[in-house]
């Protein structure tokens, strides 16, 4: 594999990455780095949180020099429409314009989405820690993106909203009970953007420290969980999962995005 730019997009504020850190918890950016590194060591990373980022304008203008762009997790909710949200929505439309090619990771592929004119909701459901039985449907099946991929699967996966609306020529390429597009692909402006809802690039252990981390909220503010007791029987399912789990098939999708840019096969 040839050396290959990426950039990649934080989308968690700076304040919630600072929580992140100080609860011995990786950044997505730092998730994303180590696992696409599990693959190859010809990669160059660059990285910008459009949130907060001052230098924007000199990143617009290099966004065509990079390979890939790889756009993650984030904490906030699209249908909020805050600054800071703004500020990642319309630099999306500015990377649809320039980078050839996207990998839109939960966050980035609602915001992916929303930036070409699809549309994001709040889920009837969540998954927490784990998406459970992504099938994917015949597009899906065919497409490069998920090359000697199981037909169905489960991922880490943490968000409670979904897609509900696709961009004009989206295709949807996989499903599960909870979200109906858990991935999907289409193009725009210049770019050819690959969406995930789930995360895997994430392990199950980082997984279970969000989890963690987030329980006061889960149990009071989201009402996910009844009570700690329901938090710990969660946990226990996923570490089930943990001792099933395949490393590389787990991160399969990342390798074969990598795959794709370098073949330019997509």
């Amino acid at each position: 594999m040839s050396n290959l730019n990426i950039l990649i997009v934080e989308g968690n504020p700076i304040e919630e990455n600072k929580n992140f850190s100080e609860a011995g918890i990786q950044t997505h950016t730092e998730s994303l780095k180590d696992s696409l590194k599990y693959f190859t060591n010809n990669l160059t990373f660059d990285v910008v949180n459009p949130s907060s980022d001052e230098n924007l304008d000199l990143v617009n203008e290099k966004l065509s020099n990079y390979d890939g762009l790889i756009w993650g997790g984030s904490s906030l909710n699209i249908y909020n429409d805050t600054p800071e949200i703004k500020r990642q929505i319309e630099f999306m439309k500015e990377c649809q314009k320039k980078v050839k090619n996207i990998l839109a990771i939960c966050w980035g592929m609602q915001v992916a989405v929303t930036a070409a004119g699809g549309e994001v909701k709040k889920a009837s459901n969540s998954q927490i820690g784990i998406a459970n039985e992504i099938i994917l449907n015949d597009k899906g099946f065919g497409h490069p993106l998920y090359r000697n991929k199981d037909k169905s699967f489960n991922s880490p996966a943490f968000n409670f909203d979904e897609v509900v609306k696709l961009p004009i020529n989206a295709v949807c390429l996989s499903s599960n009970k909870i979200n109906k597009i858990q991935s999907l692909y289409f193009n725009t402006g210049n770019s050819k953007i690959l969406g995930l809802q789930y995360h895997p690039e994430i392990t199950y252990e980082k997984m279970i420290s969000l989890i963690e981390f987030r329980k006061d909220k889960l149990i009071a503010n989201r009402k996910v969980f009844k009570n700690e007791e329901q938090v710990k029987n969660h946990i226990s399912f996923i570490k089930k999962e943990i001792s099933i789990s395949n490393k590389a098939q787990r991160m399969l999708e990342l390798k074969n995005w990598l795959d794709i840019i370098n073949r330019k096969s997509l």
